[in-house]
């Protein structure tokens, strides 16, 4: 099968079961669950945003993010995508023969006040673990006119915001790069772990932030960085230093689990596919 042939809503639950069933440190995965949150939920909600993935480029950001949370919510009863479908939803609405470096800043600068509304009535929806309550522009308050200034002030302490505020940089210029380049050298799936190890290697990540604190996220951080130094994927050295950074991640209740990384990973590879950068077999 070509690329070509899959749409864009395609794309986008291709690239959330992709991230999902490889086994990354601390995530839910085909070989572990949560308590309250299992791999069959991921599988359900990628299905779940397809369809409104597929028309983000007529609908608009607001009411794709605001309909993909509902439909998720319709088949799964706690969160399991808001941070993916804040970040596939722009990606899905540029024009699928306009290149995302380009289409993204014009996107982002055209978002309106009822764009806002329907992200905050979408987040609320929701309801992801963590948030507690800012000073500015809170998401239990009245969503402000700008949806890029209220990503604006949160964006020093969530990646996923910052990505409105730096025209998607992370995951146009680095998320999607390094999947790519991985994917050159092993199978898909260990491109996706090595990848996830790298990225929260060098970006603390907001899921643990936001439950455990800079401090914690940082240290997760450090250890990850270790993983990625011990080796390569095939290496004795560097599985056994992962395995031990994902049953210390699986501990406190998996209040560690770096969520937010892993919403990056899934963006990646919708990039990534949707420019037919990232082709099948996907073993």
């Amino acid at each position: 099968m070509r690329p070509e042939s899959l749409t864009i809503g395609q794309f986008a639950t291709l690239a959330c079961l992709l991230e999902a069933t490889a086994p990354k440190v601390g995530n839910v995965h085909r070989g572990a669950d949560f308590e309250n949150l299992t791999f069959t939920d991921f599988v359900v909600s990628a299905v779940a945003i397809g369809p409104a993935m597929e028309n983000a480029k007529s609908n608009g950001i607001g009411v794709t993010v605001l309909e993909s949370v509902k439909a998720t919510r319709r088949l799964v009863d706690t969160n399991t995508n808001l941070g993916m479908v804040l970040l596939l939803s722009p990606l899905a609405a540029i024009p699928r023969e306009e290149s995302l470096t380009i289409g993204i800043p014009k996107l982002l600068r055209n978002l309106t006040p009822e764009d806002s509304r329907l992200v905050y009535e979408a987040i609320r929806l929701a309801q992801p673990g963590g948030m507690g309550q800012v000073e500015e522009m809170d998401v239990a308050t009245e969503a402000p006119p700008d949806l890029l200034a209220a990503m604006s002030a949160a964006a020093d302490r969530d990646l996923i915001a910052r990505q409105y505020v730096t025209d998607f940089d992370l995951v146009l210029n680095k998320v999607a790069p390094w999947l790519s380049e991985a994917a050159g050298r092993w199978s898909l799936t260990d491109a996706i772990i090595h990848t996830h190890l790298r990225l929260l290697a060098e970006y603390p990540d907001s899921l643990i932030a936001r439950k455990c604190g800079l401090e914690m996220a940082t240290d997760v951080s450090t250890y990850a960085a270790a993983v990625v130094a011990a080796g390569s994927p095939g290496e004795d050295s560097y599985h056994e230093a992962a395995a031990d950074l994902d049953f210390f991640l699986r501990s406190d209740g998996h209040r560690r689990n770096p969520g937010t990384s892993a919403d990056l990973i899934a963006a990646g590879l919708f990039a990534l596919l949707r420019d037919g950068k990232l082709r099948p077999p996907f073993r």
